[in-house]
């Protein structure tokens, strides 16, 4: 890197800023206050406005839009917001409040955990799939059967299109689960009142495409207003036109579809421009869709072809020639988000049309208290590994400290720009990501500490070890960065979410670490500021003989791996999956007096159940009474409501509803997530075996896999011993294991690389072993800073981040383990002792700094 580059300087810069203005304003401002400072003209009337919602606002503070729609009644607003433009909006006063509860809106997102939401719930029209089969038997008796498999079938599938919908609107951890019979049940986190309204629309289409024929003589028919014949029917389409009247078309076209053209047969659908601009829908047929729609086509030249979308003309155009491709174009007058939406939707449709049932305000699902010792718990953890840095390597840790706050601030400016929902668990993975960024710090000093020991001058120290340290950097990353993405692309829900954030706090650290501390360090070197690096050094040289213990601790690591999963499949069953996995009972409860939401906890979990969902709700529409929701393992609702009722006899729980619920986790987020960590493997293999050999990429995907397993093993074992059970936060762990045992490992082979290449003398396993303690330090160091995090996060964090920390504490010992004694003893055995040819070429990074040595 130059010395004194600007433009470097100038980009680090503008990045920060940038991240800044992404993340303000961090928290939500009062509507009511947005309301009264952004309007001008202000008049009586105004003034009166602002008196009348005052009192509604100290009734329900937690209801401003619809206290200001009750004070504002008939009066219009138009004038006091002349900066809004209304000309095309058939309710002005909605549209100008929607758009002050939009600017008035945080730009840190919270999840249902720690802000609450909106909860829809929807009813399937389940009777198009339900058929009477009806036999006549030889004894002249008729048996009738109702086939209810579709049924299932349809609820399943729903669950998860709706899923993929609502990850189309960002990544927003949403909770959708079946909520018994045809039901299903959606939480949204932090809605605004515009937001609610697209999401239950985006929610209700069932995206049921059709093609029908239009009759030869439609506009006949029409014109002279004659009967419409049997098996047809009328449909129109208005189409809005910039200047004047909207344009009306109508047609007769066959009340059934095409034989083949209906429902679930769109393979791909994306928003694109047309020709002049204009918003529009391509649309590709799967394979048995292409061929009929090419014989439909080919059969019906001269004609016209109606596209209907959920029973509404969209176009009918004429049949020119015939179309064996299989692509089609929906075109009309969209906006922008309309075609996104609509394309989103043609992607994922439903069997059956959706009704919405109701929907309600839902608390978080979190209490304060659990929501401030999290939060407590995650300052502390970053407080932890900043202190460290400081005391051990002095100035130059002030230097890493500086390196974290920008990777903190980029981090959280890329998060809140892209929209990305942050949840508990999140935060506490954004702690995590924090102690993990150390470890390119740590490389890079302690690579700088060994060339002060070689006599180099402090300049050329700080030159060689950044470029040193580049080829492992690059490539632990670059590793890590492999998962991350491919999570993002074949992960759904929060497998998904967890899979961005991981990326974005990669690059982060990555850019950090390079660019910005090594601009410090020119800086006070330009100056003269600083004459040596002082640091401590509590890990001097060590010769141990690790591999003398290969054996017997790569036995031991398997047989522990044995005890626990096998103890998990044939002893513990289903009772190791919480009610994120499993389901469970849902029991609707109304009240006298409002307890705290971790009160209840307690309570539940000193009856068994330990991974319960809590939530208080309230109807939207007419300002109901509130309710309270508690969600537990199946067959524990009577428990839970004699445990309630027992403890606080104030409150007068009464029973309202109780149900079966499904699962939060569906099947297909575990799919996509097995699916995406053996790509992400294949992946780590690949790139392995390009940079280093084969045999090197073997040993870090066997170790990866080891871990992984020894993780659930020692679950398993603890879901004994304490009841702790797989939560959707487990899952978040175990993915943030395979990026930090993979980053250990890969720091590891690289100086065994290093070394092999320098042609240092002696046995292949002296060589590891050297390898081994060279890196000591590094890897004693990076992993205590993060066991630190990790442990004020278990000490301190309570509730789901404890399981998150658990867990991850298991991660934490068993990667740092493997490293030494799975992947490095694999290496060693897969080369029977003998020194490999390391012929793959080695990443470094072009330094301009004129070194004095």
């Amino acid at each position: 890197m130059s010395r004194n580059n600007p433009w470097i300087i100038l980009f680090v810069v503008l990045l920060v800023c940038w991240s800044f203005f992404e993340m303000y304003p961090p928290t939500s401002r009062s509507l009511v206050r947005e309301f009264e400072t952004r309007a001008v003209n202000r008049d009586t009337n105004f003034a009166a406005i602002v008196q009348r919602v005052q009192p509604l606002q100290s009734a329900r503070p937690d209801r401003e839009f619809a206290n200001l729609q009750e004070a504002i009644g008939t009066n219009s607003i138009v004038p006091y917001f002349p900066f809004f433009n209304t000309t095309n909006q058939a309710h002005p006063n909605m549209f100008i409040l929607n758009q002050l509860q939009r600017e008035a809106s945080g730009k840190i997102k919270l999840g249902l955990d720690l802000r609450g939401g909106t909860s829809f719930l929807v009813e399937m029209d389940t009777n198009q799939l339900v058929y009477v089969e009806t036999v006549t038997n030889t004894d002249g008796t008729v048996t009738t059967t109702t086939n209810m498999a579709h049924v299932e079938g349809a609820l399943s599938q729903a669950v998860e299109v709706l899923r993929k919908r609502v990850d189309a609107f960002g990544v927003a951890e949403p909770i959708i689960q079946a909520a018994g019979g045809n039901r299903i049940l959606i939480q949204l986190p932090g809605l605004s009142e515009a937001d609610k309204a697209e999401a239950q629309t985006n929610i209700q289409k069932s995206a049921y495409l059709e093609f029908r024929m239009v009759k030869e003589d439609s506009d006949e028919i029409i014109r002279n207003n004659e009967p419409i014949p049997p098996g047809y029917e009328k449909l129109r389409r208005i189409e809005q036109q910039p200047n004047g009247p909207p344009n009306v078309e109508e047609v007769i076209v066959k009340k059934k579809p095409e034989r083949g053209l209906s429902g679930d047969i769109v393979d791909n659908a994306m928003a694109v421009r047309g020709n002049l601009g204009e918003p529009q829908i391509e649309f590709r047929l799967n394979r048995e869709g292409a061929k009929r729609f090419g014989e439909v086509t080919r059969n019906n030249i001269g004609q016209r072809l109606a596209i209907i979308l959920d029973g509404e003309l969209y176009s009918a155009p004429v049949i020119q020639s015939a179309i064996e491709t299989g692509s089609g174009q929906i075109t009309g007058h969209f906006t922008t988000e309309q075609a996104l939406q609509l394309a989103n939707v043609l992607q994922n449709p439903l069997r059956a049309p959706l009704r919405p049932v109701y929907s309600s305000d839902v608390d978080p699902t979190l209490g304060a208290d659990s929501i401030r010792s999290g939060i407590r718990a995650s300052v502390m953890g970053v407080i932890l590994v900043s202190g460290f840095m400081l005391c051990y390597y002095l100035l130059a840790g002030i230097v890493a400290n500086i390196a974290l706050v920008t990777n903190i601030i980029i981090l959280l400016g890329v998060m809140c720009s892209i929209g990305t929902t942050l949840t508990l668990p999140g935060i506490a993975g954004v702690v995590l990501t924090v102690g993990m960024a150390v470890d390119a710090n740590v490389l890079i000093y302690e690579r700088i500490r060994e060339e002060l020991a070689k006599g180099k001058s402090l300049r050329g120290a700080i030159a060689a070890g950044y470029a040193r340290a580049f080829s492992t950097i690059f490539d632990s990353h670059v590793t890590t960065l492999i998962s991350s993405i491919i999570l993002i692309f074949m992960g759904s829900g929060e497998v998904k979410g967890f899979g961005v954030t991981l990326t974005i706090g990669v690059a982060a650290s990555l850019f950090t670490a390079l660019v910005v501390t090594r601009l410090i360090f020119n800086f006070l070197l330009d100056r003269d500021w600083i004459k040596t690096l002082r640091m401590f050094h509590l890990i001097r040289a060590t010769k141990l003989d690790f591999m003398s213990l290969a054996k017997p601790a790569f036995i031991l690591s398997w047989t522990i791996i044995l005890i626990g999963m096998g103890y998990g499949i044939f002893d513990r069953g289903t009772k190791l999956f919480g009610v994120d996995f499993a389901g469970g009972d849902s029991t609707t409860l109304s009240f006298a007096q409002k307890l705290d939401v971790e009160q209840i906890r307690d309570v539940l979990a000193a009856t068994g159940e330990k991974d319960s969902q809590i939530q208080y709700q309230k109807d939207v529409v007419g300002g109901g009474a509130e309710t309270l929701r508690v969600t537990t393992s199946s067959g524990s609702a009577a428990k839970v409501v004699t445990a309630l009722g027992e403890k606080f006899p104030q409150a007068q729980f009464k029973l309202i509803g109780q149900q079966q619920v499904g699962a939060t986790v569906g099947k297909e987020i575990l799919q996509s997530a097995i699916i995406a960590c053996l790509l992400s493997l294949f992946g780590i293999l690949v790139y392995v075996a390009f940079r280093y050999e084969f045999s090197f990429a073997v040993g870090a995907v066997i170790a990866v896999i080891h871990d992984v397993f020894m993780t659930i093993g020692c679950y398993c074992i603890a879901n004994g011993v304490s009841g702790r059970e797989f939560n959707a936060t487990v899952v978040a762990a175990i993915l943030t294991i395979i990026g930090f045992s993979t980053n250990d490992t890969i720091v590891i082979f690289d100086r065994i690389r290093e070394d092999l290449k320098m042609g240092v003398r002696g046995s292949f396993r002296e060589i590891i072993n050297q390898a081994l303690n060279q890196t000591l330090s590094r890897t004693l160091i990076t992993s205590g800073t993060v066991f630190l995090a990790t442990t004020a996060l278990y000490l301190f964090g309570g509730g789901v981040i404890n399981d998150f920390a658990f867990t991850f504490l298991i991660g934490i010992l068993t990667g740092t383990y493997s490293s030494i004694y799975i992947a490095s003893a694999l290496v060693l055995w897969w080369h029977k002792g003998e020194r490999p040819a390391i012929g793959g070429s080695q990443v470094t990074m072009q330094n301009t700094t004129t070194a004095r040595v």
